[in-house]
């Protein structure tokens, strides 16, 4: 009995103890000529132990809750103590009655400069700078709750990403890109300033109609999710008209196309011939997939 209940005690505290995210890291310095340098696997150590362990938010996750993710870091440049680099981020979540997880964020910065002395320590502070660094990990770790939020509440990433807007007004005090407006529109910045704006507010709600009304109802009616995921990508038409070619179409699809193309070329018919035109007008990059959608 006394075993049983250490067991239990064990697996309680596991589960309260687990953070937010399950998120893989790598880098790859191949770029720098000197990738066998020990600095490079003490990095990625760090940035998984930070990510990983940090406590983002108020809420208890369960082990089996945390997001699945993954951020892939190219380092191009190496100096010193100063990195240049890309960074790719990647986050999915499951579907609803399935084995299937859905590809939610897939976005690459590629403003990531930094400086970094091995085994220097890590701690965010949600209310001030600490380093370029710190501030592009822990900004993306909030566009990941966000977007994770939103495809399951309607808006329900608002806390998340005001709390990525914070960090990027504080990160301003350094003079690295990403951060101000005058660094283009796909910066971090203009990322999360998108995402809070009311110009596309119909793109939160089609996160949320995609995969609450949409992907977690195949288990249920096919058919009918299906039809919801089609009129949910053909809503997009409106804001495209207002913001053709914007950033969080194009993050959208870089996560998406495949998955598009796979939905509606298998399962129960529905009327698409709508879907296709609106997909080939706002999504012209990916015309060679939305060929391939059999119906």
């Amino acid at each position: 009995m006394n075993r049983i209940f250490i067991f239990l005690l064990l697996c309680s505290s596991f589960s309260i103890q687990a953070q937010e995210l399950n998120c893989k890291v790598v880098i790859n310095a191949d770029q720098t000529g000197n990738s066998n340098l020990p600095v490079f696997k003490t990095l990625e150590n760090q940035i998984f132990e930070f990510v990983n362990t940090t406590k983002w938010t108020d809420k208890e996750f369960s082990s089996q809750e945390r997001i699945e993710s993954s951020m892939f870091i190219n380092i191009t440049e190496h100096s010193g103590d100063v990195f240049k680099a890309t960074i790719q981020v990647q986050s999915s979540r499951p579907v609803y009655g399935s084995s299937y997880t859905t590809t939610v964020h897939n976005v690459n910065d590629k403003d990531f400069t930094f400086r970094y002395l091995e085994f220097q320590n890590m701690v965010f502070n949600p209310n001030s700078f600490e380093s370029n660094l710190i501030s592009v990990l822990a900004f993306h770790v909030y566009m990941i709750l966000g977007i994770d939020a939103d495809t399951f509440e309607l808006n329900g990433g608002d806390p998340y990403f005001r709390q990525a807007q914070t960090i990027v007004n504080y990160s301003q005090v350094e003079n690295t890109k990403g951060w101000k407006l005058s660094d283009g529109n796909q910066s971090r910045y203009m990322l999360v300033d998108n995402m809070l704006s009311q110009t596309f507010e119909g793109y939160r709600k089609v996160m949320y109609q995609y995969h609450r009304e949409g992907l977690d109802l195949m288990s249920e009616n096919q058919k009918e999710a299906k039809s919801n995921i089609a009129n949910s990508l053909i809503s997009l038409e409106a804001m495209n008209r207002v913001r053709p070619n914007s950033f969080l179409l194009r993050t959208f699809f870089d996560a998406k196309a495949d998955e598009i193309t796979d939905i509606f070329s298998a399962g129960p018919q529905v009327e698409i011939t709508k879907l296709i035109d609106v997909l080939n007008n706002i999504a012209p990059m990916y015309s060679g997939q939305w060929r391939e959608i059999k119906f």
